[in-house]
Parts: C-alpha cells; structure tokens; sequence
C-alpha cells in the first residue's frame, strides 16, 4: 500500500495476519520515517512466529530465543537507483506487549537509530510517538 501524496511514496508491505490493521500500520511506519526526515521508500513487515523469529534472532544476532521485533536496514542512507528499500521490519506478536509500539520500533530502527548504541535518543523518541498514537483516558 502507499502513504502519503504524489511528492512522497511510502510503499509498505504487509505479509502474514496482524491484529493491527493495514492503515494504522502504514500510519505508524509513516510517523516514524517522518521524525527522521524520510518520505519515500518500501518497507516490509512481517507477522512471524515465535520458531521463525527465534531463527533470525539466532542467525543474526547470536542469541538463540525468541524476541518481539528484529529490523533488517537495506539501502541505508545513499542515494539508490530506483525507490529507496528501506528494510524489512520482523514481529512475533506472541512475544509482543505491544504490536503498535513494536512497529514503531521497527521502524526506528530503519530510520537509523540503535538504542544499543546510542544515549537513549532512540526509545525517548518511541515514548514520545507512542503518546501521539495511543487514545488518552476520556474526559
């Protein structure tokens, strides 16, 4: 699906079943791009198992167990030929307190950021998005 008008295309690709639906995906990879200045590219965002995403964790990271979310960078921040992919985005929901907040996470991480390395600038700024996307109490 794409977000956003003529000037900027994001395209994003769902693949395997999500409680989150495709708009309120697509808005939060599009905030999340946004906050670091990134309009156009592809993402994909998978719904994977817990077996599934406990391999990746294993092959990519050296740890051998199931996590929430894994991102994969593709293009990184060069110029490329054709649309800019952006990565692939990995959630196992049963491992996952929150799917919306791990689809913002994800994305982070493609936008460029690492909270593993960084002074915390990552998962201040998934806080704060976060208070822009979820329903406040009723007043």
């Amino acid at each position: 699906m794409t977000a956003g008008g003529p000037e900027q295309l994001l395209e994003i690709e769902v693949l395997g079943p999500s409680r989150v639906a495709l708009e309120e995906i697509e808005r939060l990879i599009a905030l999340a791009l946004a906050s670091a200045g990134i309009e156009s590219g592809h993402v994909a965002v998978e719904f994977v198992s817990a077996e599934r995403i406990a391999e990746l964790n294993a092959a990519h990271r050296g740890k051998d167990e199931p996590t929430d979310v894994l991102s994969f960078p593709i293009d990184g921040a060069e110029p490329s030929p054709g649309p800019r992919e952006l990565g692939d985005i990995v959630i196992c929901p049963p491992h996952t307190a929150d799917l919306r907040e791990a689809i913002l996470h994800g994305a982070l991480h493609l936008a460029g950021m690492d909270h593993e390395t960084d002074d915390g600038e990552m998962l201040a700024l998934q806080r704060e998005l976060m208070t822009w996307v979820t329903p406040g109490p009723s007043r």
